[in-house]
């Protein structure tokens, strides 16, 4: 059952105008000329698109309330886990505002 934290957050209109814009735009219209070109030794060291996509996850230990823990549980007890990560996330991008 997905619930609103588990989704990612929604764009706001200015991100929807941008990437409407862009997805309407051709590509001989983009002006890369303030663009160095990459070598082939420096595309090979390049963070490939999924490094910079998906958060790297740290395994922690945290206490807490048993409460807490049965609610999300209630949920379903497979994914509480990211269900509390996304409950944080979510206040995380919130408090940055």
């Amino acid at each position: 059952m997905k619930t609103k934290h588990d989704e990612t957050p929604a764009l706001t209109k200015a991100q929807k105008d941008e990437l409407a814009m862009l997805a309407g735009s051709d590509e001989k219209d983009i002006d890369t000329s303030d663009l160095a070109e990459l070598t082939v030794e420096e595309f090979a060291r390049a963070t490939r698109f999924h490094e910079l996509y998906k958060p790297r996850k740290q395994q922690i230990t945290a206490r807490i309330d048993a409460d807490v823990l049965l609610w999300l549980k209630s949920k379903g007890e497979r994914g509480y886990q990211s269900k509390l990560n996304a409950i944080l996330r979510a206040a995380m991008a919130e408090d940055e505002k």
